[in-house]
């Protein structure tokens, strides 16, 4: 079995076949998705989407493009919804110093927040980081002696960075751009890092592996990102679908299925 530690079900391009995206997923053997929230309303479509299948978690936060018009009114929402069964983890949460699209004052402010969040919830965190790899990984490394955990989602670092992030216990996610034939960076990292420390996601909506490149991803497509990763490794696909599945399930606290 498989499972995608990284999905936006609730967005609207699954609005028309969410129910046979998620069907399909269960037929590929994906067994379990866990869908990210971006704001207060998606972690709350999340966590709908956690009541109507059984094989959806959630994961609830405030993505940080979304930094400069979230308050204190949105995290004690975040916060309060933690409680839910199925809410597994606080994500999606960060720092995107790509588009910019909130100032990185507050974004650095709604990380450190969120993150004080999960440490009260006692979940793991989900982090977007991208171009900004040094700040995450300080910010971060601020709450090690918390007991923090979590993923670095759709990572894009060196294997450098990647083992600084894995010293600290957070697990590598590799997404389905691992098919890509320029990835070669993301080719190092996934032919180095320890198994026990790594995760496939698929991002779903989005960065559909090839066959599908440019098309709407969906979970049960990282299938597609397992086989690569097998390739690279030069190991069954048995094994990568096994140890990914067992590293979804300890840090996230999923139920085993067969």
């Amino acid at each position: 079995m498989f499972i995608d530690s990284h999905a936006h079900l609730d967005m609207e391009q699954f609005d028309t076949d969410r129910n046979e995206v998620i069907q399909r997923a269960l037929s590929a053997n994906v067994k379990q998705v866990v869908t990210v929230g971006i704001d207060v309303s998606s972690s709350l479509k999340a966590i709908s989407l956690t009541e109507n299948y059984p094989s959806v978690f959630a994961a609830v936060g405030i993505h940080p493009h979304n930094a400069d018009v979230t308050d204190g009114k949105d995290l004690k929402q975040i916060e309060a919804i933690c409680a839910e069964k199925k809410v597994v983890a606080i994500g999606e949460i960060g720092l995107d110093f790509y588009r910019n699209l909130s100032s990185r004052h507050n974004q650095r402010i709604r990380l450190k927040q969120q993150l004080d969040i999960a440490m009260r919830c006692n979940l793991p965190v989900v982090v977007h980081d991208r171009e900004a790899h040094e700040e995450v990984w300080e910010i971060l490394s601020s709450f090690k002696g918390g007991g923090l955990k979590g993923v670095i989602h759709c990572f894009s670092g060196d294997i450098d960075l990647a083992e600084a992030f894995m010293e600290m216990g957070y697990f590598i996610s590799i997404p389905g751009t691992v098919t890509f034939p320029n990835a070669s960076l993301m080719h190092e990292v996934v032919a180095k890092i320890p198994l026990d420390t790594m995760l496939l996601e698929t991002d779903s909506p989005f960065l559909s592996p090839i066959p599908y490149r440019g098309k709407r991803n969906e979970p049960s497509r990282v299938i597609h990102t397992a086989q690569k990763v097998a390739d690279i490794r030069g190991i069954a696909l048995e094994v990568i679908a096994t140890q990914t599945s067992n590293n979804a399930r300890r840090l996230f606290g999923l139920p085993f299925i067969q």
